[in-house]
């Protein structure tokens, strides 16, 4: 049997494994492969074109892609969605895509916070400004687009302040050094945890954690950020479907030692939290969508670069809580140092309260008070 005569869908399969070059080739070859490449339904481009935007280096091909008419328009949501700003911006022959799609591209990048940058303008308008801004601040100091920085703190009460600072002397550890302070925790290190990572962001939390005297400095708001009631890295759940029901697990909260925080006889004034006994359904995040490292976000990413769970055992077997604020604040990715394979950035954006609904939804019933600004919001 000839190659051309096998099932579309297995030449499909096969074409999927070439590199854009040699599909390229091979899609101008006959009419069969000519119409095969070019259905949207087999779409054998994709798997070489996720190839190559997990590489740090793509194929010259990559850059005029969109000229093609075997190449399905789809797969520029995909390209838009996770190439990197600096090769769409000054390399890429962009397409001609539908509104709605440019929509699609600008939800799956960019944090929801973000779209107070579009105004009245277009979804293409306002993804390309977008993804300038984030080169921009990523490889400048320059703070003219962004003069103020916001971020939010969990305090150990139960309630959440959205504050902000000049970018421009914005400095995460500084801001959180002088939070410590106003605890009495200065004596205690900085935790520093990336709770979730992007194309061009990372979000990280600040926090300390020692074990209490009594439960008036713990801090139970953090420990549910960065742990999801019901979430355990050592389950199996965590890997499996798009979504995970926890409904009747609450004894997985009760042996992380944190929930319920009840009243003790030692300590009168120790604030009472409970956790909603609501279902507990965690779906994978996907606008915007985490990177690599973190692509089952809320739920546990294997392979060692989810870290969330990095203080799980000093919890559970040294009685260790999370005391005091946490601060949660947006990094930016700098643009990847050749052979390091790691960002040089070191400028933050704006987190905003939308951004953490959207990031941590189970947090929106559990704290108790927001406040815009500084101050208990009475």
């Amino acid at each position: 049997m000839h190659f051309e005569g096998l099932p579309v869908e297995l030449i499909a399969e096969i074409l999927g494994e070439l590199d854009l070059k040699s599909l390229i080739t091979m899609s101008h070859l006959s009419k069969r492969l000519y119409l095969v490449a070019s259905d949207s339904a087999l779409n054998p481009w994709r798997k070489p074109i996720l190839a190559n935007l997990q590489s740090h280096s793509y194929e010259d091909v990559l850059k005029h892609l969109s000229v093609r008419p075997t190449v399905p328009r789809q797969n520029w949501v995909e390209i838009l969605s996770l190439a990197r700003p600096s090769f769409l911006l000054y390399e890429a022959t962009l397409p001609n895509l539908r509104a709605a799609e440019w929509e699609e591209c600008f939800n799956r990048r960019f944090l929801p916070g973000w779209t107070r940058w579009k105004k009245d303008s277009a979804w293409k308008e306002a993804f390309l400004k977008t993804l300038y801004r984030v080169w921009h601040r990523g490889t400048t100091s320059c703070t003219a687009d962004e003069a103020w920085t916001k971020y939010i703190v969990l305090n150990r009460n139960g309630s959440a302040n959205e504050l902000e600072i000049s970018s421009r002397n914005y400095n995460p550890i500084v801001v959180f050094n002088e939070l410590k302070l106003q605890n009495n925790l200065a004596h205690l290190e900085t935790r520093i945890r990336v709770l979730v990572e992007f194309m061009d962001v990372r979000i990280l939390v600040f926090g300390t954690m020692t074990k209490p005297r009594s439960q008036a400095s713990v801090n139970a708001n953090a420990h549910i950020l960065l742990n999801p009631p019901g979430i355990d890295p050592t389950d199996s759940l965590s890997e499996v479907g798009p979504s995970v029901s926890v409904i009747g697990r609450q004894n997985v909260i009760e042996d992380h030692g944190v929930y319920p925080v009840t009243l003790e006889p030692s300590s009168p004034s120790a604030p009472t939290q409970y956790f909603p006994l609501y279902p507990l359904t965690y779906t994978r995040i996907t606008q915007p969508m985490p990177a690599a490292v973190h692509s089952n976000y809320p739920l546990y990413t294997s392979g060692g670069g989810d870290m969330r769970w990095k203080d799980f055992e000093e919890i559970r077997d040294e009685g260790a809580r999370w005391v005091g604020s946490m601060m949660i604040t947006t990094q930016i990715l700098g643009p990847i140092i050749e052979g390091e394979g790691a960002t040089s950035s070191r400028h933050y954006a704006p987190f905003t309260w939308t951004d953490l609904w959207t990031i941590a939804p189970w947090l929106e019933e559990i704290i108790t008070k927001r406040v815009d600004g500084p101050g208990l919001g009475n």
